[in-house]
């Protein structure tokens, strides 16, 4: 019976002990609530408010203060008293227990602080902007005055230094005026949002007229002196080297100058409007241009030096390279009565007196073009270079296919004794077979030595040839030495394999009294061996032997090794 009783109560003790955590949690935001609600209570927006009456209270600061004014007051009287009827309310659903309605209460009080919040803010930023752009104008205004008194001061001064854009900044610094004025009138009539348009818009004037009163005197000297004196620089430079002989009608530069020059009047006109933008892009295309003038002109002197240097070794190595060539064709000629060439090695010669034929007609065309001096240096120098490229390619062929017929006598000779050499490598090979003391030569071993001797042949045949083909020879000479090389190693292989199978032989024949299986084994290899089936021999002796001794191979491989 008593533990009917015992479980309703501990759910009754639960539930009450969750009801008070609710209630302390809502007590928590209620207070924290509250704390928020003070905060803004108490900042001190009337006294930052009152900062204003330093200002000239007309117009727009005193509309402004009238509606901060007012805006706060109805935050203060109407909003905060109503936020503390809601906590109220809250508490007392808390108190009650009504968690729900609570929770409802307390999310319209936290919306109700976000907006008082928000308005304080506001006013603070509106209040601070009004007294700084104050502050901002004053400072900035003396500023702008100054720049204004020494703008006028430097035009009056240096009035030549402007030239006819004179006028125009003078219009530009009388705008200032009305500006000013109507900056005092706004400041005056507390207008200091607006005023502080006037000054930015002034800052900006300014900016502009110190760049006209710095660039225009430099724009200037460099249209009226540094451009002419260069012009006049780049005529007389031309002149001089037309009288010079050289030829410099494809540059075009005297129209190019002519227009330049009228470049400049154009430019000039448009620094009297102010239109300083294009006209500093202008002068700077301007100047580029004439620097590739220069450029131009250099280039014609350098390659005039280079026609004058070159020409007379260009002339020599074109003789030179006919006479290599003549010389490779003929010897190409005769080589092939002995060798054969292949078909692209033997047409370089006449391929390469062919091109030499036209070079040598350019050659000459370039030599009449020099003695009429009516060609440009420029134009002479890039021809000359093209032939002096292609000598140098005709030569390296040449040079190359002579050094190819000087190596062939070398190369046959090489391989005539290459081979001597194989034959008596196949010969031994041999010898040492017939000297091995084994019962015979696998049909397998003959196959590799008679092909060996078929590769042999094969190259002594190619040399027999005429005229000779070293290409096909040198390939048959490296099918030799790789047969060669083949049957070497399985004679080595052989003769190891034979000693090997005799010693494994001689270790088994302890065992043949006491082990007839191990008798009978060995006779099987033994069959082999006579049958000359080496490797089946050794398979069989070498199986039987660590049959009835485990790791006997191993040891007499080693003992062998230690006899050889």
């Amino acid at each position: 019976m008593v533990k009917y009783f015992i479980i309703p109560i501990i759910v009754l003790l639960v539930l009450i002990t969750i009801a008070f955590l609710f209630r302390r949690k809502h007590i928590s935001e209620i207070n924290k609530l509250e704390h928020e609600k003070m905060q803004i209570q108490n900042k001190p927006i009337f006294e930052e408010m009152m900062k204003v009456k330093q200002l000239n209270m007309t117009g727009e600061t005193e509309e402004k203060f009238e509606r901060w004014r007012n805006e706060w007051t109805e935050v203060v009287d109407v909003h905060m008293p109503a936020i503390d009827s809601l906590l109220f309310d809250a508490e007392d659903l808390v108190d009650r227990f009504r968690f729900k309605k609570a929770t409802a209460a307390e999310k319209e009080i936290q919306e109700k602080i976000r907006q008082c919040d928000k308005r304080k803010n506001e006013i603070l930023q509106e209040l601070n902007e009004l007294i700084g752009s104050e502050e901002k104008n004053r400072i900035e205004i003396e500023n702008l005055r100054e720049q204004y008194r020494l703008a006028r001061k430097t035009i009056l001064a240096h009035q030549h230094s402007f030239g006819m854009a004179v006028g125009p900044l003078e219009k530009e610094l009388e705008s200032f005026t009305p500006k000013f004025e109507e900056y005092e009138e706004l400041t005056l009539n507390g207008n200091y949002l607006l005023a502080r348009e006037i000054v930015i818009s002034l800052t900006a004037k300014g900016e502009r007229l110190s760049m006209l009163i710095n660039e225009i005197p430099t724009l200037l000297t460099e249209l009226q002196n540094k451009m002419p004196a260069s012009i006049r620089e780049l005529r007389n430079g031309i002149k001089e080297m037309e009288d010079q002989s050289y030829n410099l009608a494809h540059l075009d530069l005297l129209k190019q100058l002519d227009e330049i020059e009228e470049g400049i009047g154009e430019q000039l006109s448009r620094l009297a409007e102010l239109d300083i933008e294009t006209v500093r892009n202008n002068v700077m295309e301007m100047n580029d241009r004439m620097d590739a003038f220069y450029d131009s002109l250099e280039n014609e002197v350098n390659a005039k030096h280079y026609v004058d240097y070159h020409f007379t070794d260009i002339e020599a190595s074109l003789e030179a390279i006919i006479q290599l060539t003549r010389e490779t064709s003929d010897e190409a000629v005769y080589v092939q009565q002995s060798y054969r060439l292949d078909e692209k090695e033997a047409k370089l010669p006449q391929s390469g007196l062919k091109k030499l034929e036209v070079i040598q007609s350019r050659h000459e065309t370039l030599k009449m073009m020099m003695e009429e001096d009516g060609t440009a240096y420029s134009y002479l120098q890039a021809e000359l270079k093209s032939i002096a490229d292609e000598l140098e390619e005709i030569a390296e062929e040449q040079e190359s296919l002579a050094n190819r017929m000087k190596n062939l006598r070398i190369d046959e000779n090489n391989v005539r004794n290459k081979l001597n050499d194989l034959a008596r490598e196949l010969q031994n090979a041999d010898r040492k077979l017939q000297k091995g003391n084994i019962p015979g030569i696998p049909d397998e071993m003959d196959a590799r030595l008679e092909e060996a001797e078929e590769q042999l042949y094969l190259v002594s045949q190619s040399l027999q040839e005429v005229p000779l083909n070293m290409t096909v020879a040198e390939s048959y000479l490296a099918n030799a030495e790789a047969a060669v090389k083949d049957v070497n190693a399985k004679v080595d292989e052989l003769l190891e394999n034979v000693m090997l199978i005799e010693r494994i032989i001689q270790y088994g024949n302890r065992y043949r009294a006491s082990n007839p299986e191990m008798h009978e084994r060995l006779l099987d290899a033994e069959e082999s061996f006579m049958q000359f089936r080496y490797t089946k021999a050794l398979e069989e002796a070498a199986t039987a032997v660590e049959a009835i001794e485990p790791g006997a191979m191993k040891r007499i491989e080693e003992m062998l090794k230690e006899q050889v």
